[in-house]
């Protein structure tokens, strides 16, 4: 775990958004690990599904995609859980750092709850659960409609983006995916590459790769073109006066035609389009 959540002030936060909306909102580290919530207590309808063990596997498996799916997004996202019932999940980062998720979830997103019910059931069908428990569980859900559910997304962001700016989680500095991030964002531009990342902080490249996957979620040469090719848009853009093989330079691309080619690729067009482009919509 690298990150550490002010648990008073993020229980308080917690409690402010479900004052405001009446959802239940949770907190999970860097690797799924539940932290807090706000109410404790799951929906009835959460409760019962886990009580049946294939619900329950399917439950933690849909929460670790959707945290996955809006790392790689680094915006909320939301989607219907595996049992029907609508979830927002928002990624916490510091940096390039993934360090929490902040998930709302257990609510009844249909227009009836006769319509709910009968997706909810086929759905279920195959979980050991009461069948008319889980019934009268669902017509206690309220209904929320799905500009409700957009509004309380909006702020589940915002509050993902008020942790860190008030640093209710902060990185723990000595943590080796910190130093390595902080590595990369200070010689990215330079000649650096998964052997020189690993003499340099001592670890086998398996380690660093296991590190750059649960972080960035892409192998570190991947992770490192992509800090080079948003330097180059920035470049392509903010200085005209720049040749294009000097921006490749500039980002730590000796090969130009390299550069050329994996521009190409990133953005569906050359350097020369992206600057003509993105002149005439500055303009």
């Amino acid at each position: 775990m690298i990150s550490t959540f002010n648990l008073t002030k993020l229980n308080s936060l917690l409690k402010d958004f479900f004052t405001i909306t009446q959802i239940r909102i949770t907190v999970f580290d860097e690797t799924f690990r539940e932290l807090a919530s706000f109410p404790e207590q799951i929906a009835p309808i959460c409760q019962l599904l886990r009580t049946d063990e294939k619900a329950d596997m399917e439950c933690r498996r849909c929460d670790a995609i959707a945290c996955e799916t809006a790392a790689r997004q680094r915006t909320s996202y939301t989607y219907r859980c595996h049992a029907g019932l609508t979830e927002s999940i928002a990624p916490l980062y510091m940096g390039n750092l993934i360090i929490g998720y902040l998930l709302f979830g257990h609510v009844f997103s249909y227009s009836s709850h006769e319509e709910g019910w009968t997706i909810i059931s086929d759905l279920c069908r195959s979980y050991q659960v009461d069948q008319e428990q889980l019934k009268q569980a669902c017509w206690e859900r309220p209904l929320i409609s799905e500009n409700y559910i957009d509004s309380a997304s909006h702020i589940l962001q915002a509050v993902a983006s008020y942790l860190c700016l008030e640093r209710m989680a902060i990185l723990g500095q000595k943590e080796l995916p910190v130093l390595i991030d902080e590595y990369i964002m200070e010689h990215y531009t330079e000649d650096i590459d998964v052997r020189t990342i690993c003499e340099h902080f001592k670890i086998g490249k398996t380690s660093l790769y296991e590190i750059a996957d649960q972080n960035y979620g892409t192998g570190i040469a991947a992770h490192i073109r992509s800090l080079r090719i948003e330097k180059a848009k920035s470049l392509l853009t903010a200085h005209p006066e720049m040749n294009i093989s000097e921006i490749a330079s500039a980002c730590g691309f000796n090969d130009y035609n390299y550069f050329i080619t994996i521009f190409k690729r990133m953005t569906q067009m050359s350097p020369k389009q992206y600057r003509q482009t993105s002149r005439k919509d500055f303009l």
